[in-house]
This record gives C-alpha cells, sequence and structure tokens, in this order.
C-alpha cells in the first residue's frame, strides 16, 4: 500500500461534513450500553470505519449481559456526531446511546 492509499497519511482527504460546513468542531464522547456478544463491539467501531474515523479513546467494560463502551473522537461536527450517535441506536445490538462533548464525560 502506498502513502496515497494509506488512511492515515496527509495525502488523504477526510471526509467533509457537507450538511454542517461552517459548524464548529470538537471533541465528544459516545457512552453505550450494548449486548455482550463477539460482533458488538465490530459494529459499533465500523460506524467510524465506514467514513474513515479513528477515536483517540476506547474504553470497554463487561458488566453481566452488556458492554459499556466510551468513545472519544475528534475532529466531528455536533452534527456528524448525532447522525453517528443515531446510527448507533438503529443496531439491534445496542440498547443505550449518550453523546456528550469530551470536556464534560472525561
Amino acid at each position: 500500500m502506498s502513502a496515497l492509499e494509506r488512511l492515515d497519511s496527509p495525502l488523504t482527504p477526510l471526509r467533509h461534513d457537507v450538511w454542517a460546513a461552517n459548524n464548529a468542531h470538537s471533541d465528544v464522547c459516545y457512552q453505550l450500553q450494548v449486548e455482550a456478544e463477539p460482533d458488538s463491539l465490530c459494529r459499533v467501531l465500523n460506524l467510524f470505519a465506514l467514513q474513515f474515523l479513528v477515536p483517540h479513546r476506547l474504553n470497554v467494560e463487561q458488566q453481566d449481559d452488556l458492554l459499556n463502551i466510551e468513545i472519544g473522537i475528534s475532529g466531528l461536527s455536533w452534527h456528524r456526531a448525532e447522525l453517528i450517535a443515531q446510527k448507533m441506536r438503529n443496531l439491534i445490538c445496542v440498547s443505550e446511546v449518550q453523546l456528550s462533548t469530551a470536556g464534560k464525560a472525561w
């Protein structure tokens, strides 16, 4: 894979939020409760991977039949962060999603 094909390369443009192009970008924190199934974490993280986003922080703890997941990610507009949270809520394995700015939750 060449440097032009690598997603972490500065030559690879990030996907722009065309619906909220003028909105300020910030650090956000997702707090989720999902079923403790083998594919649950992959399903949640795939929502970021599909948009070429890499979380800067990830914490997962199992509590009985649930996984408590905290995901920190930078550079999202609030609009885009809400859209991702709504997609998480649509996953069958997800029981709860809370979204906050990173300063409040971390």
